[in-house]
Formats: C-alpha cells, structure tokens, sequence
C-alpha cells in the first residue's frame, strides 16, 4: 500500500516546449508497484497553460481547484473543480489557467506503461 499526500513530494516543472508554469508530481507510477495506471497531480500558476499536444494514449482528468480553459481539437471548454474530462488517444489537447490569482490543480491518470518523468508521458522500451 501507499498513502502519500502531493505535499509531501517534490513538484518538478513540466518539460515540454510551450509548457508554461506547469508543475507536476509523480504520485503514484510503475516505481510504486502500479501494474496499470499512473497517477500524476499538476498544478498550473495563473495564466500558465500546457502546450497543445497529442499522444497515443488516452488519459483521464479531475479538477480539484481552479477553474481551466480545455482545448480538445478545435472545442474550448471551461471546467471547474469536480468536473472529469476523459481525453481520448490522439486527440490534440491543451490545458489552460485563465485566472490572474489563482493556481489550477487536477489529477491525471494515464497508462503505467508510459513513462512520466517529464509531466508528460513517453512509451518506455518493451511496452
């Protein structure tokens, strides 16, 4: 078993061109002992947002605070905590953080068989 709080581990910024103020931590990953899924928290600073992107995995958001501007394709969608958005395999995406004060906090889960060291996920060799 683990039991962690995402205070208790080191946030390490999100390193992909375009990311900006993203921060991410690993909470819970293939180092864990996780056969299946990844669990990661970001926290994006007021104004910051994530590049537009796409990967060939799907991945599953929670808002937990702050409110988003979420671009998926051409769609804008405003979310706000509580709010779950499942983002399919290759669908190009982009989290943004409109707010002047406050930061944006969600948890994203994607395949362990993808490594996250960089807040983003890249297939690791023989998955």
């Amino acid at each position: 078993m683990r039991i962690i709080n995402p205070a208790q581990i080191e946030p390490q910024p999100m390193q992909l061109d375009g990311a900006a103020g993203v921060n991410f931590r690993l909470l819970v990953g293939r180092d864990h002992g996780a056969p299946t899924f990844a669990m990661r928290h970001f926290t994006v600073a007021p104004g910051g947002h994530t590049p537009p992107h796409r990967h060939n995995y799907e991945h599953e958001v929670m808002i937990l605070a702050g409110k988003a501007i979420v671009r998926a394709g051409e769609t804008l969608r405003e979310v706000k905590p509580g709010d779950v958005i499942f983002m399919p395999a290759n669908e190009q995406h982009q989290f943004k953080n409109p707010s002047t004060t406050d930061p944006l906090v969600f948890i994203c889960m994607v395949p362990v068989t993808f490594d996250c060291g960089n807040g983003s996920c890249q297939p690791t060799p023989g998955s």
